[in-house]
């Protein structure tokens, strides 16, 4: 069996934090293993997921098949500590200790649950002249259909919506001011001019 590995160094979260994250991935088929990391919601959850992403693209380029591999093994080590300190009362000193990880992950074939989910591959786009045309007029056709839609409900709206009477005087309900009475604008809607 073929074994793919993958490193991560100078995580700057504490190693205790990253081992709830991929305590939850170990054993799992990989595309379980990036399922369950998408929808985590600590913060350790995206760069893991990354490197799940690199390990697979490493096993690619080496020939195996995406659709057997599984988390044989994944771990966190303890990396450097950075020593702060933060003032605290009568002078004295608290010490702060920014700690790093450096995470490791180990594919390999032959899984022996079948996985849920599929890992989605990027879309290749070629470069030639003729998608981007198309491209381009797909794009405007797609803008013009959109702003069509818009108009007919703005125009919908105006159609329920009854507009506001104008008595003989030139007022409207809702404001006492006449429209024809100043030529200065109003500032505030509140205060006639």
């Amino acid at each position: 069996m073929a074994e793919v590995t993958a490193k991560l160094n100078r995580l700057d979260i504490s190693p205790r934090k990253v081992r709830s994250v991929i305590r939850i991935i170990s054993g799992l088929p990989v595309g379980d293993a990036e399922a369950q990391l998408l929808f985590r919601k600590e913060r350790s959850a995206r760069p893991i997921l990354k490197l799940l992403k690199s390990a697979v693209a490493n096993a690619r380029n080496k020939g195996i098949s995406t659709d057997s591999l599984y988390v044989k093994a994944i771990w966190a080590d303890e990396g450097q500590v950075l020593k702060r300190w933060l003032p605290r009362a009568r002078g004295m000193a608290t010490p702060l200790h920014k700690k790093f990880s450096h995470v490791t992950i180990v594919l390999s074939e032959g899984s022996v649950k079948k996985s849920k989910f599929t890992i989605s591959l990027p879309s290749a786009s070629t470069n030639s002249k003729k998608d981007g045309v198309t491209s381009k007029k797909k794009a405007s056709t797609a803008k013009k259909k959109s702003t069509k839609k818009t108009e007919e409900k703005v125009e919908a709206k105006e159609k329920k919506t009854p507009k506001k009477a104008i008595k003989a005087t030139g007022k409207t309900e809702s404001s006492g001011a006449s429209k024809t009475e100043s030529p200065v604008t109003k500032v505030f809607r509140r205060k006639s001019v």
